[in-house]
C-alpha cells in the first residue's frame, strides 16, 4: 500500500472512531431482528402484499422467499434515466428464476443540470440530493425488504440514493446502472460551437443542432461530468456488478448485467452465501478507495460535496485536505473530455473502469481488501481488463501517468479554502494573478461579457452562489465566455462559492469557496480592482490587499433575488439548514 494511502486512511479511521461505531452499533441491532414475515404484524403484511400476484404473494407469505426492494429514478424525460422503464420487468423475471420477489419500493425525483443550467430551476439542483435521500429512506421505511436494488446514474441521484441506502445501513444494496448514449458531436466541437455564439458568430439555431447532435439519445452523456463520474466511483467501491458502468442502454450486454444485479443481491442477502449489508461493505477503505478513483481519473469536482456527505452518513468524517493529500500522490491515469479529447465511450473502449483499478490496485493506489458485492472482492472489478491501454492518449499505467499527481488541488488562504481541478487546466495556467471584477450573480458577468465590459486580464468573482445563499448552482454557463476571454490573450481566473461541476473546462477555476458569502466569508469584502492571486502551485488563493484597510472593511450584504416561481421558497428550509460545502452541504446533521 502506498504510504499516502495509507496515511490518509489510518487519519480516517482515527478521525471517525466515534461517529463509526456509532453508526455500526445502530447496523448491528437491525441485522440481528427477525426477517419480516416474522416480525411485522399480519395487517402490515396484508398491505405490503397486497398488489402482489398470487404466485408471488404465496412465495413471499407462505414460502418466505426473499424481497427484494427497487429504489428507481425512472423518468421517460431524462435520457440517462428513461432506459429503466423495462428495468422492472427484467429484475422480476430473474427473480422468479431463483425464488424470489421483486417490489418497486418507490420512485425519486431526478432533475437534470443540463437542462436547468443557467435558469432559476438550477437553484433546487444540489438539494434535491438530499430529497433524494429522503425519498429513499421513504421507499425503504416500509421495511419488509431483504435487499435492495437502485437504479439511478446522474449527479445528484447517485448520492442521494447512496446517502439514503447508508441510513438503511442492514440491508444488501447493489446499485444498477443504466450506461452511456452513444459518441455523437464530440465535446470539444460542442465547446467551439458554443463559444462561438457567445461571440455572436453563430446564430441560435446553429447552436440547438450542435447540442442535438451532442445529446441525441438515452442515455448519460459522453462527457466525464458528475454522472459518469459516479459510475466510475460506485465500481471502485464494490458497489456495482464488475464492469457494469458504461455498457449501452437496450443493448443484450447491457440486461446481462441488470440481470447479474439481482443475482447479486441476492447472493448477499442474509439467506445468501456471503451476507453483505451497505453499512458494514461502506468503511474507511471504501471511502478511500473511491476518492483515489476519482483524482486518478480527474473525475467531478462535485464529488468533493457529495463524498463528504455520503461518508458522514456512513459514520466516516473526511475532509477537503484528505482529497489533497491523496491527490499528490496518485497519479492521472485517464484524459476523457474535459481533462482530454476523448468521451466515455472511447474511455471504456481503451480498457473503462476495469483498466484503471487494476493498474491502482497494483500500484498499491487502491485497498485490495476493501468489502464488495462481487464474490471476488474488489479485485473483480478489474478483471477483464486489456494487457495494455486501448489507446495510450486516453488511458495509461501507473508506470507512465499523465502526470504523477492527481486532478485536484485544496487553495487555501486570505479567501477562505477552494478546490481548483487542475488536470484539464493547461501547467501555464495553474497560477493566475489579476485585478477583480466582483460580481453576485451568474447573470451580472453574462451582461458584463455580452456588452463587452471585461475584455481585459481579471480574476471574475461570482459570489453569494453559495448553500445558504441560493442553493449553490452549477455555473457551467460562465465556461464559455470565460474562455473566449481566455483565447483571446487575456489571463483569466473564477472565483466563486458556487459549483462549476465536472465540466469545468481548461478556465483555472477556483470553486466551492468556503466559508461562503452569505455565511459572513471573505468573498463579501472584495472590491472591483483588488489583486487576486489563485496559485494551484503553491495551493493559495489572497487578495493582495493592505492587512490594515482588509480588516476595516464591511461585508457586502446579499441582496436576495425575488421568489422565481421555480420552488425556490420550497426549499428556503433548506438554506437555512444547509451546511458549508466541505462539510458536505448538508442539510441533515
Amino acid at each position: 500500500m502506498h504510504s499516502v494511502v495509507a496515511r490518509v486512511t489510518a487519519r480516517i479511521i482515527e478521525r471517525s472512531a466515534d461517529t463509526r461505531a456509532a453508526y455500526l452499533a445502530v447496523v448491528d441491532a437491525m441485522i440481528t431482528r427477525r426477517p419480516a414475515q416474522d416480525r411485522m404484524g399480519c395487517a402490515n403484511l396484508a398491505h405490503a402484499y397486497a398488489a402482489l400476484p398470487g404466485a408471488d404473494k404465496f412465495r413471499v407469505t407462505v414460502e418466505k422467499a426473499p424481497n427484494v426492494g427497487v429504489v428507481t429514478a425512472y423518468n421517460d424525460m431524462l435520457s440517462a434515466h428513461q432506459p429503466y422503464q423495462t428495468y422492472p420487468a427484467i429484475l422480476r423475471d430473474e427473480a422468479a428464476k431463483h425464488h424470489a420477489t421483486v417490489q418497486v419500493a418507490g420512485g425519486v425525483p431526478a432533475m437534470c443540470d443540463g437542462i436547468t443550467q443557467g435558469t432559476p430551476g438550477m437553484e433546487l439542483s444540489l438539494f434535491s440530493r438530499d430529497a433524494i435521500a429522503m425519498a429513499t429512506a421513504v421507499a425503504l421505511s416500509h421495511d419488509v425488504f431483504d435487499g435492495v436494488l437502485l437504479l439511478g446514474v446522474c449527479d445528484k441521484i447517485v448520492p442521494g440514493l447512496l446517502i439514503g441506502a447508508l441510513h438503511f445501513g442492514h440491508l444488501p444494496c447493489v446499485f444498477v446502472p443504466a450506461g452511456p448514449m452513444g459518441s455523437g458531436l464530440s465535446n470539444h466541437e460542442k465547446s467551439r460551437v458554443r463559444e462561438q455564439f457567445a461571440q455572436g458568430l453563430v446564430g441560435r439555431d446553429e447552436l440547438l443542432k450542435a447540442e442535438s447532435a451532442a445529446y441525441h439519445s438515452p442515455g448519460t452523456c459522453t462527457f466525464y461530468g458528475t454522472a459518469n463520474s459516479n459510475q466510475m466511483l460506485l465500481e471502485a467501491m464494490g458497489l456495482h456488478v464488475p464492469g457494469a458502468a458504461f455498457a449501452h442502454p437496450g443493448t443484450a450486454e447491457r440486461e446481462v448485467f441488470t440481470r447479474q444485479a439481482l443475482r447479486t443481491v441476492l447472493d448477499i442477502g442474509k439467506r445468501g452465501p456471503r451476507f453483505t449489508p451497505i453499512g458494514r461493505l461502506v468503511d474507511e477503505r471504501c471511502i478511500v478507495n473511491a476518492m483515489v478513483a476519482l483524482l486518478a481519473t480527474g473525475g467531478s469536482t462535485n464529488h468533493l460535496i457529495h463524498w463528504v456527505a455520503i461518508a458522514r452518513s456512513a459514520g466516516i468524517l473526511i475532509d477537503w485536505s484528505d482529497f489533497d493529500e491523496l491527490s499528490s500522490a496518485v497519479p492521472l491515469l485517464a484524459r476523457v473530455y474535459p481533462n482530454g479529447d476523448a468521451d466515455v465511450n472511447q474511455f471504456q473502449a481503451a480498457g473503462g473502469p476495469p483498466w484503471i483499478l487494476r493498474e491502482l490496485l497494483s500500484g498499491g493506489f487502491m485497498h485490495p481488501d476493501a468489502g464488495s458485492v462481487n464474490a471476488g472482492g474488489i479485485a473483480a472489478g478489474g478483471q477483464g481488463a486489456p494487457a495494455v491501454s486501448g489507446d495510450e492518449s486516453v488511458l495509461r499505467s501507473v508506470a507512465r501517468p499523465f502526470s504523477p499527481t492527481g486532478g485536484l488541488r485544496l487553495l487555501q488562504g486570505r479567501l477562505g479554502r477552494a478546490v481548483i481541478k487542475v488536470s484539464a487546466v493547461p501547467e501555464d495556467r495553474h497560477v493566475v494573478q489579476a485585478p477583480a471584477r466582483v460580481f453576485d450573480s451568474q447573470e451580472a458577468l453574462l451582461a458584463a461579457f455580452s456588452a463587452g465590459e471585461v475584455q481585459q486580464d481579471m480574476v471574475a468573482v461570482v459570489r453569494f452562489q453559495g448553500p445558504q445563499a441560493n442553493g449553490m448552482p452549477e455555473l457551467h454557463k460562465l465556461t464559455p465566455p470565460l474562455a473566449v476571454l481566455q483565447n483571446q490573450g487575456f489571463q483569466v481566473a473564477l472565483v466563486t462559492d458556487g459549483r462549476m461541476s465536472g465540466a469545468s473546462g481548461k478556465v483555472p477555476a477556483a470553486i466551492h469557496v468556503t466559508p461562503e458569502a452569505q455565511a459572513g466569508g471573505p468573498l463579501a469584502k472584495v472590491r472591483d480592482g483588488d489583486i487576486v492571486r489563485v496559485d494551484a502551485v503553491a495551493g493559495t488563493l489572497d487578495v493582495l490587499v493592505d492587512d490594515a484597510e482588509w480588516a476595516a472593511r464591511t461585508p457586502t450584504p446579499y441582496n436576495a433575488p425575488a421568489a422565481t416561481g421555480f420552488g425556490r421558497e420550497i426549499f428556503a428550509n433548506f438554506r437555512r439548514h444547509a451546511g458549508g460545502a466541505e462539510q458536505g452541504a448538508c442539510t441533515w446533521l
